[in-house]
């Protein structure tokens, strides 16, 4: 019998916030103070309200509270003065079971780490049954290790960050039954990733092309699609305000029909458990023809959310797909240089405003010549000992004529670049 998960309305903890420099972030160019702003409107958006916020600067972290003795007893500090006021302590970084157990022994409150606090604001953003599964999954699989202990003297089932949506009652089963809860997600999320296969299959039969808009968070994806293909995709300025699979129509000036499929907004360090419970909706990107990157040139860390997107794309194996870059939120830009500095920098880029209706065209017609390179007619004689080959034509492109002959099958069909390499060799 099908389960549904009902996610609730969003619950106002008053919370400490704790952002942590690493060193190897300031290398890469994330300051204290950018890692603090983002940290602090991530935290914002899961609709907590902040009490106040520590800055700590840390070469390596230690195993047994992440954080240096000197700044849990300053964090503590900070937290006795708050007294009853206060409901959790947030970290910007990922904890260990056993460091989110100590640091909760010796502050005397709940805290929350990234990955926790990511889950919780997906709890809030998830809609379709699809979405809400992968909730459930990333946070089973982010408390299984911690189920020992947690029940023990904090109780997570009162409300608030880390508590709300799908698997709030986790902690009253045993392991055995979180596995058994794991594995009947995933074996849901299997079937709804062989109807999407289906789903792609009649695409490429129609000569359907997939365009995958990805892009970090609030950069401005989804206000694209709208403008583009005239829809009303919701759109929000606070992060990850989309997360559900959307996909619409767009024709271009070719008459050629392609899709757009809106995609979860990336971040700076995404957790890795949660690209991997997400990789059934990162599988449109894995499998789309075309990547359109939408990149929010008006931001300071335009080049860093640069640098987090292709991450993501390198560990769902995807980076050597082809990109056309929308260089957006022009009219927000003070000096012009910088823009023209990643348009110079970046091959096959456009420098847009979603927003404003700038350069769209422009961005249409480099989708359409990147789409058109993509597929090639081919005219071939498949001979008996290569019929592997008959049913991957089939499967990749769009068969326009068929004549069996004694030598083997003649096939006229329109279908990938890489697919008619395979067949030249």
């Amino acid at each position: 019998m099908r389960q549904t998960y009902e996610v609730k309305e969003p619950f106002s903890d008053k919370c400490l916030l704790v952002t942590v420099s690493l060193y190897e972030d300031r290398q890469k160019g994330w300051l204290p103070e950018d890692s603090s702003a983002e940290f602090e409107e991530l935290v914002l958006s899961s609709g907590a309200k902040i009490l106040g916020h520590i800055i700590v600067r840390l070469d390596e972290p230690t195993a047994n509270f992440f954080l240096g003795k000197g700044k849990i007893e300053e964090i503590h500090a900070m937290v006795e003065m708050l007294g009853k006021g206060i409901d959790s302590v947030i970290l910007s970084e990922n904890l260990s079971s056993t460091q989110q157990r100590n640091m909760e022994q010796v502050l005397g409150v709940k805290v929350i780490d990234r990955t926790q606090l990511i889950l919780d604001i997906f709890s809030q953003r998830a809609h379709t049954n699809e979405g809400k599964l992968q909730v459930e999954l990333a946070r089973l699989e982010y408390m299984l290790p911690r189920l020992a202990g947690l029940g023990i003297k904090l109780s997570r089932l009162g409300g608030g960050i880390g508590t709300r949506g799908p698997g709030e009652k986790m902690l009253e089963t045993d392991r055995r039954g979180i596995m058994r809860k794991i594995k009947y997600v995933k074996s849901e999320l299997f079937k709804l990733s062989k109807r999407r296969k289906k789903l792609r299959q009649n695409r490429m039969e129609h000569s359907v092309a997939t365009v995958a808009v990805i892009g970090y968070t609030n950069a401005g994806k989804s206000t694209l699609i709208n403008k583009l293909t005239g829809s009303d995709t919701f759109c929000d300025s606070r992060l990850f305000s989309t997360l559900d699979l959307t996909a619409r129509r767009l024709v271009l000036p070719n008459n050629q029909k392609i899709l757009l499929v809106d995609t979860v907004g990336f971040i700076h360090k995404l957790p890795h458990d949660l690209i991997e419970a997400f990789k059934a909706t990162l599988e449109e990107v894995r499998e789309a023809d075309l990547l359109l990157h939408v990149l929010d040139i008006s931001s300071p860390k335009a080049g860093e959310h640069m640098e987090a997107v292709l991450g993501v794309l390198k560990e769902i194996d995807s980076y050597h797909k082809p990109v056309v870059t929308a260089l957006n939120k022009i009219d927000l830009v003070r000096d012009n240089f910088d823009a023209g500095r990643f348009h110079r920098n970046i091959e096959d880029s456009v420098i847009i405003s979603a927003k404003e209706g700038i350069s769209l065209k422009t961005l249409i017609d480099m989708i359409k010549s990147r789409i058109t390179m993509l597929v090639e007619k081919v005219d071939i004689l498949i001979t008996h000992d290569k019929m592997g080959l008959l049913s991957s034509i089939y499967e990749q492109g769009r068969v326009l004529e068929r004549k069996d002959t004694p030598e083997g099958i003649r096939i006229k069909a329109i279908v990938p670049s890489h697919l008619k390499s395979r067949l030249k060799a």
